[in-house]
């Protein structure tokens, strides 16, 4: 391409089937076209892509793009090419051979943009052709993942500033649509541009209509999302949390629906992925049910709404997938369905993503016991063994931690390829050998040169092929290969099936490992700061986007007038409208009362106890601990103990009540300083927004509490009813609900689980006092949530979630199991217990899958045995 620097960039808008700029872009265009870096945030639809495709055509040399997104790779390729302008890709989904012959297209100069995958850069060989090539300008998309502050942090993006400097550091563009200020400088520093230009180029959305519907319950929120839908037409996009929630999801919404629903997540093929994306942006008005993973590069402008159904863990991901809606200009609407327990699903993501350092710990001390090198088990058969709370994916970060302080190597999966490395910049391996060590030489000469000048990185290549070309059989190619290893420079990894790890160091005390907890620490602490900022969004009185664009830095920006705060929806309700200005008075006494029960309890008691001294219970625990001589000792008996239970978590989530362990799994329930200057009157109730069911009992009329209940509640110094005992923590209160009286306690949709024994679990809903493994119950039955999900909301441990779960089948009641446990794990369990079951407790553990612990194939047994015979059993050993 010839210099055109001289010309306007509006000459080149043709190219592009364009006859002007949006907002913002002119500016960027020309700052790059006069060979400034860049740093370029621009909301979602804002035209990112344009400014560095247009200076492509204006300036001599290649463009090189960074890119995570592979569908947008092949999409942008595909348009620039009919355009006429050269263009070209490399990632996963083309062949070695295709790679190479693309990556050596470039070189030559036969393209103005190449689109690659930030997984590139791990190869020497590429970086060298890139390095030959003319590169004058490295776009990088998506450049919030080079920073570990962002909120889609990824490995291979932060090494990006290295790599610049190796391909000679040419003039760089960072594109986000999302970045908060400390990110952008972060950006920055770590792609080490020295004084670039920065583009804000606004994130205000007129045409979106933010809105959020509070709900405590599962029921009440699907309830309200058919509502949505009934009256939103169009294409749209409805986020779930997990891959079973997107399922369960897509399963209702089919029922409710008639427009065509497709699912998708992770947990999909690369083909299925493919093909729900094109049914998406084929259809006129598909509904996508799916995870976060969906969305990224869909150039779909016509979808009319998003829905969040789960709390999202940032508002930097909130406003990026929300901004999904309405690329074309218009109308659209962005829902936000939240409840305040959802939190207890994201902050399981953010100890996953962050572990703590027994977890790092408890990973090195299994791996470094493995008889096998390289070990072949996936991250889920690791988490299995070593019993960690955390996912799967956390165990991927305990991985690449050890990884970094050099204990292990983690393998990319070549299925039947061997793996082999060069740590030496010698001419060759040969100078290190004995002249008499045939074999080894000839090995080592095959070697070389099917690598070439490859060094310093694993290449991975069969064997069979070496040892053909070094003349050897495959027995004393084997022989060689081994000999061969023992050298300090060559590595040698025999083929392996799939996923696998090499330890390096088995010796080192985990202690002696370097590795920055400090900072781990801080990003866990900065990631559950954003997702306060999502329940502040939530809980917010006042306009949303107001909220969004000053928390992206855009402080002057003014109420947009049409989000639910703004524009007073009439299918708010009473209370709805008296929280989005003042606190409504019985608002503000009921959380007043609630804070003070709090306060008297005095932070000894966890939040069953709070909840039943709370509503007058006389259960055995609340005599015990003489809860019944507070004076604030059912004050709020005029609601039911979920009532009260919803009213916690939404204290919890407005910042007035945290949760904190005094003891390992024993959380207790205490004032933050906000809400001890609430309760002292010190501070203003500011915003509180009543769950829906006591909106509904508190201001339409229903359960009206009586006059004495109304009565205010002084605000003295902090309370010293009594002192309690340093051991004084509690175990689950009752609740007062019946099987025969809520449909809340069946299954989640989809699931299979064998009838719950109606009267075993209404036995236990009239006790006073149930047992602790009831409630473990309640969270798989009622909420679906999985095994590890119900570790970390109750405190416990995987082991003790089990064995929690192993009394519900025993007592007669019903279980998810398939939903509880990983695809992979569930369908281990099937494939190993396929046939008869088992008749003794040693017949089960002969049974047992590796990485299955023999407590959950004893769960997995009592479970297959209720499904058939319709109640549970026990044996003998």
């Amino acid at each position: 391409m010839s210099n055109s620097r001289e010309q306007a960039p509006e000459e080149f808008l043709p190219a592009f089937g364009l006859s002007e700029f949006r907002p913002g872009q002119r500016d960027v265009i020309q700052a790059v076209v006069v060979g400034d870096d860049c740093l370029c945030i621009m909301p979602t639809g804002g035209g990112k892509s344009l400014c560095y495709q247009l200076p492509a055509l204006m300036r001599p040399g290649a463009t090189l793009v960074v890119s995570p997104l592979i569908a947008l790779m092949k999409d942008q390729v595909d348009s620039l090419t009919e355009l006429g302008i050269r263009s070209g890709f490399i990632n996963s989904s083309l062949t070695p051979v295709e790679q190479s012959t693309c990556l050596s297209q470039f070189a030559d100069g036969l393209f103005d943009l190449l689109y690659v995958a930030p997984e590139r850069f791990r190869s020497s060989r590429f970086i060298d052709a890139v390095s030959r090539a003319n590169v004058d300008l490295l776009a990088i998309d998506e450049a919030h993942c080079i920073s570990e502050w962002g909120h889609d942090f990824r490995h291979d993006y932060a090494r990006l500033g290295e790599f610049r400097e190796q391909i000679g550091s040419p003039q760089t563009i960072a594109l986000t649509a999302t970045a908060t200020r400390e990110v952008r400088e972060d950006v920055c520093q770590q792609l080490r541009l020295e004084t670039p230009k920065t583009f804000v180029a606004g994130f205000a959305r007129p045409n979106l209509h933010y809105e959020v519907y509070t709900h405590a319950g599962n029921r009440d929120k699907r309830e309200a999302l058919r509502q949505f839908l009934s009256e939103t037409s169009g294409a749209g996009i409805v986020y779930a949390s997990t891959r079973r929630a997107c399922e369960e999801l897509g399963e209702a919404i089919a029922e409710w629906d008639s427009r065509q629903v497709v699912v998708y997540h992770g947990g999909l093929g690369a083909e299925d992925r493919r093909e729900v994306q094109d049914e998406f942006m084929q259809a006129e008005d598909a509904i996508v049910v799916a995870t976060n993973a969906f969305g990224m590069g869909i150039d779909k402008s016509t979808v009319r709404f998003v829905a969040h159904y789960n709390m999202p863990g940032s508002l930097e991901a909130y406003y990026q997938e929300a901004g999904r809606a309405g690329r074309d200009g218009n109308h659209s609407r962005c829902a936000f369905f939240f409840s305040p327990s959802d939190r207890y699903i994201q902050e399981f993501f953010i100890e996953s993503a962050f572990p703590q350092p027994d977890a790092v710990a408890k990973v090195y001390d299994f791996l470094r016991c493995c008889d096998d090198n390289p070990i072949e088990m996936t991250q889920d058969e690791i988490r299995a063994s070593v019993g960690l709370s955390i996912s799967s994916e956390g165990v991927g970060t305990c991985e690449r931690l050890l990884e970094k302080a050099g204990a292990l190597e983690r393998l990319e999966p070549n299925r039947n390829l061997a793996a082999v490395r060069l740590d030496t910049d010698a001419a060759t391996l040969v100078d290190f050998l004995p002249s008499q060590a045939r074999n080894q030489i000839s090995l080592a000469r095959a070697i070389e040169q099917r690598l070439g000048k490859r060094r310093h990185e694993l290449v991975y290549l069969p064997p069979q092929e070496i040892a053909e070309a070094a003349g050897l059989n495959p027995a004393a190619a084997n022989r060689a290969f081994r000999e061969l290893n023992r050298l300090e420079c060559f590595t040698y990894v025999p083929p392996f099936r799939g996923r696998a790890l090499r330890m390096i160091d088995r010796e080192t005390p985990f202690e002696e490992l370097v590795i920055d907890f400090e900072g781990l620490a801080a990003r866990r602490q900065s990631n559950l700061g954003k997702l306060r900022r999502v329940i502040d969004y939530a809980t917010l009185a006042s306009c949303r986007q107001q909220m969004i664009l000053d928390y992206f830095g855009e402080s002057e920006a003014t109420a947009c007038g049409h989000c639910d705060n703004c524009h007073g929806d009439e299918q708010k309700t009473t209370s709805d409208a008296a929280d989005s200005g003042a606190i409504h008075p019985g608002t503000r006494m009921i959380v007043i009362k609630l804070l003070s029960g709090v306060a008297r309890a005095r932070g000894r008691f966890g939040k069953q106890m709070i909840i039943g001294m709370l509503c007058g219970s006389r259960s055995a625990k609340v005599l015990k601990w003489k809860l019944d001589e507070l004076s604030t000792f059912g004050v709020l008996s005029a609601f039911t103990q979920t009532d009260v239970s919803e009213l916690i978590d939404a204290a919890i989530a407005s910042g007035l009540l945290e949760q904190s362990e005094i003891d390992r799994f024993r959380p207790v329930i205490k004032l933050t300083d906000q809400g001890e200057q609430v309760v002292r009157g010190k501070a203003e109730l500011e915003r509180f927004r009543l769950p829906q069911s006591l909106r509904r009992k508190v201001f339409g009329g229903q359960h009206q509490p009586p006059g004495e209940n109304l009565r205010p509640l002084p605000s003295p110094p902090m309370p010293e009813d009594r002192q309690f005992p340093e051991d004084s923590r509690d175990e689950p209160a009752p609740k007062s609900l019946r099987l025969d009286q809520s449909s809340e306690l069946k299954g989640p949709i989809g699931s299979s689980s064998p009838p719950t024994n109606d009267a075993a679990a209404n036995a236990m809903l009239d006790a006073d006092v149930k047992p602790e493994f009831f409630w473990t119950w309640r969270l798989f039955a009622v909420d679906g949530y999985s095994l590890d999900q119900a570790a970390l909301i109750r405190r416990l441990s995987r082991e003790e979630v089990i064995d929690h779960a192993l009394r519900a089948v025993e007592h007669g009641l019903g279980l998810p199991l398939e939903k509880m446990l990983s695809s992979e794990e569930f369908e281990r369990l099937q494939s190993a217990f396929s046939g008869d079951l088992p008749t003794s407790l040693r017949g089960v553990t002969a049974k047992l899958p590796t990485g299955i612990s023999p407590q959950l194939g004893l769960l997995y047994w009592n479970w297959r045995n209720a499904q058939t015979s319709g109640q549970s059993t026990t044996f003998e050993n």
